[in-house]
């Protein structure tokens, strides 16, 4: 098999060897201790910029099909694994994963040691680096790592955003329809979903809970968002650092008070934002589907799906208007607020569960009863 190399900014570089396309990419090398979910990963738009390790040893013994696609591509920059299957054993699989990074251009490298890669980013923090199966000069490629641009100070979200605005109805796939644990209402609500790089299981989580759905541009302003006449507006997630996204959350300013709002991820952040507050780059990020996150009033405990390498600084939020709701418990980051005069609740982590553990989904019920009947 051909050579591919790994190579940080920091000047410690991995040899293994190459799958998927041959190439070479650009981005932030970052890690995910997900145990599944490798192709709703990949196709996660918040993960355009990064180059992922997965922490699990064995990736893509399922393989690969059309239904598990959160999105439309690959966003994901690179993908590095321990081992890649050659063999994809389920009777929904379509292909390897060798063969869809293939197809969509996608440089991966596997049998690498990620247990000490993964070590390295914990310990000194998510670092710039070249994967490549093209270039195998590793003093070359620690340069280029360098040289490369940070996504600090960048706006990833309108590459990842739609042009024009879609409606979106969709039914969950049966095998993400829990009907002994959910009661779903019809669909009366008409919401409005600001796109900062969407996953399409959120849409359909949205249709599930009772609400009829148009995907509209990040760049939409409030006054286009408000002639809609949405009896809710929902924002998304997506990538990188927020505060270069000025027209989104400049915008979401002008439309508290005027229509409930419910954001999750970079929707949490651009909520942050709008309030007056600021946000900061964690060390390593937060990326896997087994977070402990405490709910301050019940003090009940959710165990959540993550991605986000940005954060809320709960101190910079004028605490006389809000109300911080949740925490994580690994490092004590703010996970959630709300607003305590105006209909509007926020999130930091994946409440759709695609992939990750489904105790979450209770925020969605939480959005309808606000937009219904005006709880939150």
């Amino acid at each position: 098999m051909a050579k591919a190399i790994l190579a940080l900014e920091d000047g410690v570089f991995f040899e293994g060897t190459s799958f998927g396309a041959s190439g070479e990419a650009y981005g932030e090398a970052v890690f995910n201790t997900s145990l599944s979910g490798y192709q709703e990963i990949l196709t996660d738009p918040s993960y355009k910029g990064q180059v992922i390790a997965m922490t699990n040893p064995h990736i893509g013994n399922y393989g690969v099909n059309r239904m598990d696609a959160e999105s439309k591509k690959v966003w994901a920059e690179g993908f590095v694994v321990r081992e890649a299957s050659s063999i994809a054993s389920n009777w929904r699989s379509e292909m390897t994963l060798d063969e869809y990074l293939s197809q969509q251009g996608i440089v991966g490298v596997q049998e690498i040691d990620t247990r000490k890669l993964v070590k390295h980013l914990r310990d000194t923090g998510a670092k710039k680096c070249v994967l490549s199966s093209v270039d195998l000069d590793a003093k070359r490629l620690v340069k280029k790592a360098q040289d490369s641009p940070s996504i600090v100070g960048i706006d990833l979200v309108r590459e990842v955003t739609t042009s024009t605005p879609y409606d979106f109805n969709e039914e969950l796939p049966p095998a993400f329809n829990w009907p002994d644990r959910t009661q779903c209402p019809p669909r009366k609500h008409f919401v409005v979903c600001v796109d900062g790089g969407i996953k399409f299981n959120i849409l359909r989580k949205l249709n599930q809970h009772g609400f009829r759905v148009q995907v509209v541009p990040a760049h939409t302003t409030a006054e286009e968002i408000l002639a809609l006449k949405p009896k809710g507006v929902f924002y998304s997630n997506g990538p990188g650092d927020p505060e270069p996204a000025t027209y989104l959350w400049q915008e979401l300013r002008s439309l508290i008070g005027k229509v409930p709002i419910f954001g999750i991820c970079l929707g949490h952040q651009m909520i942050g934002l709008a309030l007056g507050g600021k946000t900061f780059k964690l060390k390593f990020g937060h990326r896997g589907g087994n977070h402990p996150v405490m709910d301050r009033a019940s003090q009940r405990v959710e165990i959540t799906s993550q991605n986000h390498g940005f954060c809320v600084d709960d101190r910079s939020l004028p605490l006389d208007q809000v109300e911080c709701t949740h925490i994580n418990l690994n490092d004590k980051t703010l996970e959630g607020l709300r607003h305590k005069k105006y209909p509007l609740f926020s999130v930091q982590y994946h409440p759709e569960n695609s992939p990750g553990p489904h105790d979450s989904d209770y925020l969605f019920h939480r959005f309808y009863a606000m937009v219904d009947h005006g709880v939150w």
